[in-house]
């Protein structure tokens, strides 16, 4: 398999990436399968696994510890810190007090002395991007961390990380993990600019935008188990946008069709082709699913075809927002968008928790 440079890191990585997400209690719980998984995509040629603390609440790092043993150095291996792994205040989020024991979680359960990628799961309004990265840049000087990244950032806040590196002489962020696929493609706009702009690597999550399109959802959805009930929005036909979301499908299959292809290898190909992206997620739940998956690898859209899908869902793109899986607070917490009845306005979150540092601008 072909390897690409991330961002510029200097890591060779596939043009596949094995997400992780299904192994363990979230997904394939069957811990000797799933090991084997890992195993036979590594045998295929990817070379770059990603995972998080939070995927099956630690079972998936501790599966691709066990899976990597003997096999590490052949790997570019990725993490993630960020949502909740307990009780309490202190157990998720960005601050150095999270990050430094999360960290030396995720090191015991990959069974490793360095993460070759360290990346931000989401970002937190509640904590100064300084601090995230004063805390990164120890890890980095410690040697646990060999370069750091974001996960479905927005833009701006990746151009605001990197002026803060800058200006305060502290690790960059190398990568931005974001959402991309034909029924996603909202970082076309902004944030694949922005990355090419700072010289980032792209890898990007949900190609297949969650079994959409594996040409699974034609008809009714089972609301009432599995992901679909977990995620009712990005699944319920009441809602407009996943009523889009079926037409557009079967508009696409056609396409795929025509041009001979399956609609997952057309799907894979589209996401393959921009050339802001270092590699793709790919998230196998069992080896079937991978060797369909592997097959696929390989597929180039030609221009007619893209154009062909331009038309059918236009560059920039979103369906669904939901699909993105991240609602910046601004949107979420309706006291930043509106006056107190005294007629003054309601502070931010940074200023009601007491004095700080404003957010920059």
């Amino acid at each position: 398999m072909e390897l690409r440079t991330l961002g510029r890191t200097g890591m060779q990585v596939s043009p596949l990436c094995l997400g992780t997400m299904m192994f363990g209690v979230w997904g394939n719980p069957d811990e000797k399968e799933s090991v084997g998984v890992i195993g036979a995509a590594l045998d295929a040629g990817i070379n770059f696994v990603d995972t998080a603390d939070v995927y099956s609440w630690g079972g998936s790092e501790e599966i691709v510890g066990k899976a990597l043993a003997g096999r590490r150095d052949e790997v570019v291996l990725a993490t993630k810190f960020h949502f909740p792994m307990g009780d309490g205040p202190h157990a998720s989020g960005n601050s150095r007090r999270w990050i430094t024991r999360a960290v030396e979680d995720s090191l015991r359960r990959l069974g490793t002395d360095r993460i070759d990628l360290y990346q931000v799961h989401r970002p937190d309004p509640e904590t100064d991007i300084e601090e995230t990265l004063s805390a990164l840049t120890d890890l980095v000087a410690a040697g646990k961390v060999c370069a750091v990244g974001t996960t479905t950032f927005p833009a701006e806040e990746i151009v605001e990380a990197q002026w803060a590196s800058e200006r305060r002489g502290l690790v960059r962020f190398r990568t931005e993990q974001a959402p991309y696929s034909l029924l996603n493609r909202a970082a076309e706009a902004a944030t694949f600019p922005t990355c090419l702009r700072h010289g980032l690597g792209v890898t990007t999550w949900s190609p297949l935008s969650e079994g959409w399109l594996t040409g699974r959802f034609q008809g009714e959805i089972d609301l009432s188990q599995g992901r679909q009930a977990a995620h009712r929005a990005n699944f319920d036909l009441g809602l407009s946008g996943n009523q889009l979301k079926q037409r557009t499908v079967a508009e696409l299959s056609k396409l795929a069709s025509d041009a001979g292809l399956t609609l997952i290898e057309m799907a894979l190909g589209f996401v393959r082709n921009h050339p802001a992206v270092s590699s793709v997620l790919i998230g196998p739940r069992t080896p079937q699913q991978l060797a369909g998956l592997l097959a696929a690898a390989e597929t180039e859209l030609d221009a007619d075809l893209l154009d062909r899908i331009d038309a059918c869902v236009p560059p920039g793109t979103v369906l669904n927002t939901a699909d993105s899986h991240y609602t910046p607070e601004a949107l979420a917490d309706p006291a930043l968008r509106r006056r107190t009845g005294t007629g003054r306005r309601v502070a931010p979150s940074w200023e009601r928790r007491g004095p700080s540092a404003p957010p920059h601008t």
